[in-house]
């Protein structure tokens, strides 16, 4: 069976700049395992641009940002598989992976970076009455056939759902000629960027409506209309509501989930909230050795920060393969209080944490003119003003180790104030 210091399950964004960081903290002996036919992940996808305002100081496309990346893996002479499928992880850091190629494949590794992604809400899901006509697509599935395959999936489209991918594929659509209806959301609150609201509807004239969700699908072989109803504070349709709207294509923009089946197979935990790993200020699973970043670990709003993670997961996994790694005996844990749904990490390792570890979350709903504030073992911290907090963009907080001078704390709790 043959050994790899460090195997990073993923080609995309995260797994490439995990691998980048770990070349560049000493690790040689590195192998990228990814399923589809090329390297960059969903970035390939992404041809508008808005990424690496963060990273680069400058604004790329998505293919433009993963080229960064995908050249310094090339440059480094990182070896990758690309058409390989893990098939399975053990508790061992044994890696099956299958590929046309090779067949099927038993590897073992010093330290895995799991940085599989993450995947749309189907359909099914959703429970939308209806039957199952052509012209209902998942809105990533649509960005592939239109910017990869070059198909335009309809001229007169509705899109359920304001999640980042929804309201790029209005913007997309329209200047390609379709026609977009309306963008529905069943939640009181946009779940995307408030810039891709502004950039991506208000520019283009498309309403938005908040608090609605289709409760019909027209059409036997094809999509021709859809209704949607407002929904009660409790999501339920409120009847005599009923809208109709002529259309041939939905778009189902309803959220994105982890992609952790290898995850599980490992015996890694999740988090209820996220649908990731539970990990630590190292991005360490439960599992000793094993590492998550990126998407696969929480959904993050911006590349940038997928790829700041991602350093972070390379790194300590390279220390770990290296056996330059101890447990501090100190674990902090931390927890939400009122607005907050989760925190990443879930704890701290108090005795070997970095001088500063950042904390990143999303708040439950949208809040104007509030605080963030940090308690340790419930002694208020610090406070932080802001302005408007909305889920559909994370928030973060910096835990320095000099604030443990005095007395370690058992938990640090974040919540949102007035």
């Amino acid at each position: 069976m043959k050994h790899y210091d460090i195997v990073i399950i993923g080609g995309g964004p995260a797994g490439l700049a995990a691998a980048v960081s770990a070349h560049e903290a000493g690790a040689k002996d590195i192998l990228i395992l990814e399923r589809d036919e090329r390297l960059g992940g969903i970035l390939n996808q992404c041809i508008h641009n808005g990424f690496g305002l963060h990273t680069f100081k400058e604004e790329l496309t998505g293919p433009e940002y993963a080229e960064r990346y995908i050249k310094k893996v090339l440059e480094y002479g990182i070896p990758y598989k690309l058409k390989s499928i893990v098939a399975d992880i053990s508790d061992k850091r044994e890696i099956l992976y299958i590929s046309a190629e090779e067949g099927a494949v038993t590897i073992e590794a010093g330290a895995i970076v799991l940085a599989m992604g993450c995947r749309e809400r189907p359909r099914g899901a959703l429970g939308i009455p209806g039957y199952r006509p052509a012209g209902i697509f998942t809105a990533g599935t649509a960005q592939r056939l239109m910017n990869i395959e070059g198909y335009l999936v309809g001229k007169k489209v509705f899109i359920l759902g304001s999640g980042d991918i929804g309201l790029i594929m209005a913007r997309r659509m329209t200047l390609e000629g379709a026609e977009v209806k309306c963008v529905a959301e069943l939640m009181p609150y946009s779940g995307g960027l408030n810039r891709n609201i502004v950039q991506c509807l208000n520019d283009f004239n498309i309403p938005l409506k908040l608090s609605h969700t289709v409760t019909k699908i027209h059409g036997k072989e094809r999509v021709t209309g859809i209704t949607i109803s407002k929904v009660d504070e409790n999501r339920r349709p409120i009847p005599g509501t009923e809208e109709y709207y002529d259309c041939d294509t939905l778009l189902l923009s309803c959220g994105l989930l982890p992609e952790n089946e290898l995850s599980k197979s490992a015996g890694v935990a999740l988090d209820r909230v996220t649908g990731g790993p539970v990990v630590d200020d190292k991005l360490q699973t439960s599992v000793p050795g094993i590492f998550a970043c990126g998407n696969v670990l929480h959904v993050h709003d911006l590349v940038d920060y997928v790829s700041e993670e991602a350093e972070r997961a390379g790194y300590q996994a390279y220390r770990y393969a290296a056996g330059e790694t101890a447990n501090g005996g100190e674990t902090v844990k931390l927890t939400v209080g009122h607005g907050v749904r989760y925190t990443v990490p879930q704890s701290i390792d108090a005795g070997t944490m970095a001088d500063s570890v950042i904390v990143r979350f999303r708040v439950a709903d949208v809040y104007r003119d509030r605080s963030i504030a940090v308690y340790y073992d419930g002694k208020l911290i610090k406070r932080t003003k802001k302005r408007i907090m909305a889920p559909g963009e994370m928030e973060q907080i910096s835990v320095r180790k000099d604030s443990f001078a005095e007395k370690t704390p058992d938990t640090i709790t974040v919540c949102v104030e007035d």
